[in-house]
């Protein structure tokens, strides 16, 4: 079996390590943290496709990264992050639920009323790693829906599975499902 499947990602080619999800579907393991070569190309190359927006919002953890580097080149100054947790500081808070491919339990994705202000009545673009289920998309959708946010766009670095054949996102690259032999399904 392959261990590795490798990717050229706007221009910067990784191995991804094959990982199982059952018996005959593997998932090449996409991670951005610490990789800041990948980080910042995935970003510009994000921002060339994005829609016109006023802010963008992600889910902890791995999407924090990128939209870091997507607000530092776009010269924004904030952006909006999607917490696993409430802390002490939030406030008037808002959550919503979500069961990711990559996650073993049910998610709960917070917002304080901060959060909530930035959004309103504004364009925000979704951003995220990985999108290949969608759960985490939607969920990230409700928020923004709730808290009165216009959704200019959707957008990962790679698209994975049936992901691929939605048109209501933009993405940079294909990431395919493998079989138990690590070949491409």
């Amino acid at each position: 079996m392959k261990e590795f499947y490798t990717i050229d990602v706007a221009g910067v080619k990784r191995d991804l390590p094959l990982c199982e999800l059952t018996d005959e579907l593997y998932i090449g393991a996409f991670v951005i943290f610490g990789d800041v070569e990948l980080t910042v190309a995935s970003a510009k190359a994000l921002l060339e496709k994005a829609p016109p927006f006023d802010i963008m919002i992600t889910a902890e953890s791995k999407g924090i990264p990128l939209v870091y580097e997507m607000a530092r080149q776009a010269g924004m100054k904030d952006y909006i992050l999607a917490r696993k947790a409430p802390k002490l500081y939030m406030k008037n808070i808002i959550k919503t639920e979500v069961k990711s491919i990559t996650t073993a339990r049910v998610q709960t994705l917070y917002l304080d009323q901060s959060d909530v202000d930035k959004m309103r009545g504004r364009r925000v673009l979704i951003v995220d790693d990985v999108i290949s289920t969608g759960e985490s998309l939607h969920a990230l959708e409700v928020l923004v829906k709730e808290a009165g946010g216009e959704i200019a766009g959707k957008m990962a670095i790679l698209a994975e599975g049936d992901a691929v054949d939605r048109d209501d996102i933009l993405y940079v690259q294909k990431l395919p499902l493998f079989d138990r032999n690590g070949e491409p399904i």
